[in-house]
């Protein structure tokens, strides 16, 4: 695949559920991003990712899949997914299909064989494991809870890493990555552009032991992970005009250059969390923490460095399905002028980094988080599991609701803010999950009315990526890394230099004295007075080469 057909790309990411509804179940679907596609086309994105759409009994919204052949009915049909394929690629647009292949739903068919008898053929398509003493290993779930469940079908325990009902796969065995491998080439064959492959690192478990900690040095970036990653570019999407992008849990930066690096024929790009992890309190998530700057820049400027110089390549993003809204998260949502404001700097320091961005619906007309205020309004497994045990843990009602309100996975998934109308404009129906009470002043309709808006920040921020190859191919040099508010950074590429220089606090930041004054502005969020960088103000500026 040629390098420009996807490393100066942006990818914008949906989720259908809460996309756009044009049935009135409060559903979103398939049909609901045709409709919006010629919006799509205008912010300026190139590729469309969209969360599972498979058959599923959505016990993790799509993440637990049943049947990887079908779609599920509640967004539509085979029929209207390639009507948005072609009407995609009509407009420029290319889509990428989310898959899960370190489980299945224990509703599939291959599970639902395997607990019928310890002698199935299926059986070894998942780890069972005979144990008279409770769970076999002390691994912890991610999502609460020992990762073992007791099946009282064959009195035996099977593993689960995420939800009770996402049994994990055995890698293993070669039938179970024939039978993948031939799932991801129907796909392909159907015309789908690439996929974004969840927990993809976690697939080769290693020895069956106790942990000292949760069980993840057993499993993560296991021992012939890359073996198995290798193979299946071989087998399906190697020597296509494909992209292809891993998450990563609890990974590590030689991993991720081996994942990407390619002459090794693994995967074109990878996402890592763990910029996304400077608001946990000791490595906790359900905590009540505001994030560390300092934390955040650190980690960035050395995953940006580290895959730079060893020739692999990243995902850059603030925001998903599973994470809160960054502009509540690191900027500010409390004051209407200040949340434009941070929003646009966000954008600026992330879209300016290396690697491939992807934006998540409503980031670029900066919607926030709903601020729920009652445990009923959440939806998602994880966030009321975490409830039930910081409600074990002795928490009260609104501590935990305020860590939920920060944390909560549900925080992205509200629904897409389209308009002022009902709703939002999403559906004419109930949605399934409350819309933020913010979208009369935060929505679509508002933001393309506005020459001033987020969304046209984001449409510029593309169109740079597009034009400029010093953001795609330059390399980064981190500056001033010490300073309390300040985050700044320069690309260099072929005789060129840029400056990023981003203010990412609520109070004026007092420039150092020798940062470069000089050059072009490049794109520019915020005014310098008195040598002082307004709040959450950003500026990039092209200066003369060192």
């Amino acid at each position: 695949m040629k390098e420009q057909d996807w490393k100066k790309s942006v990818v914008y990411q949906i989720y259908p559920k809460s996309f756009n509804d044009t049935t009135g179940n409060g559903e979103g679907d398939l049909r609901g991003i045709i409709d919006k596609l010629d919006y799509l086309q205008f912010l300026g994105v190139d590729y469309l990712w969209l969360t599972p759409i498979y058959d599923s009994p959505m016990n993790d919204n799509g993440y637990d899949i049943s049947n990887y052949y079908e779609i599920n009915e509640q967004f539509g049909t085979k029929a209207d997914l390639r009507e948005l394929l072609d009407a995609a690629h009509t407009r420029g647009l290319k889509v990428i299909l989310d898959i899960v292949i370190n489980h299945t739903s224990t509703e599939h068919e291959w599970f639902k064989a395997a607990r019928q008898s310890k002698e199935s053929p299926y059986r070894d398509y998942y780890f069972f494991k005979n144990s008279q003493d409770g769970p076999p290993t002390n691994w912890m779930s991610k999502f609460g809870g020992n990762a073992w469940q007791f099946d009282d079908q064959t009195e035996e325990y099977y593993l689960h890493l995420f939800d009770v009902t996402q049994a994990d796969l055995n890698w293993n065995n070669e039938n179970v990555r024939k039978a993948l491998y031939k799932i991801l080439n129907y796909w392909i064959d159907f015309g789908v552009d690439g996929f974004r492959f969840d927990v993809i690192n976690l697939i080769s478990k290693g020895a069956f032991e106790d942990s000292e900690a949760i069980g993840k040095e057993f499993y993560t970036d296991g021992p012939r992970v890359h073996e198995y990653i290798h193979e299946m570019n071989r087998k399906t999407f190697g020597d296509k005009d494909f992209m292809t992008v891993g998450e990563m849990s609890s990974t590590t930066i030689d991993h991720c250059i081996q994942y990407t690096q390619p002459e090794r024929q693994e995967l074109h790009s990878v996402f890592n969390f763990h910029h996304l992890k400077v608001d946990y309190k000791d490595g906790e998530k359900w905590t009540n923490q505001k994030f560390d700057l300092q934390q955040l820049k650190t980690i960035l400027m050395d995953w940006q460095t580290g895959i730079y110089e060893g020739g692999g390549w990243n995902a850059i993003f603030w925001c998903n399905h599973d994470q809160p809204r960054v502009v509540s998260r690191f900027g500010t949502d409390l004051d209407e002028a200040m949340r434009k404001q941070s929003a646009k700097t966000l954008a600026i320091v992330l879209h300016l980094l290396q690697g491939t961005p992807y934006i998540y619906q409503g980031e670029e007309i900066g919607m926030t988080d709903p601020h729920f205020t009652s445990i009923a309004q959440y939806r998602d497994v994880e966030s009321l599991n975490a409830y039930h045990s910081l409600k074990s843990q002795g928490y009260d009602e609104q501590e935990i609701l305020t860590i939920l309100g920060q944390k909560s996975r549900d925080n992205s998934r509200t629904p897409m803010q389209w308009s002022a109308d009902t709703h939002a404009g999403f559906t004419t129906g109930t949605p399934w999950i409350d819309v933020s009470p913010n979208y009369e002043t935060i929505n679509v309709e508002a933001a393309l009315e506005d020459q001033n808006s987020i969304f046209y920040m984001y449409k510029q921020l593309i169109a740079l990526r597009h034009t400029h190859d010093i953001v795609t191919y330059g390399n980064i040099v981190p500056r001033y890394m010490g300073h309390e508010q300040l985050f700044v950074y320069e690309r260099n590429y072929e005789g060129q230099t840029w400056l990023v220089v981003a203010n990412m606090t609520n109070e004026p930041a007092k420039l150092p004295e020798d940062i470069e004054r000089e050059g072009d502005i490049i794109i520019e969020n915020g005014t310098v007075t008195g040598g002082y960088l307004e709040p959450y103000g950003a500026y990039v500026l092209s200066i003369e080469s060192k």
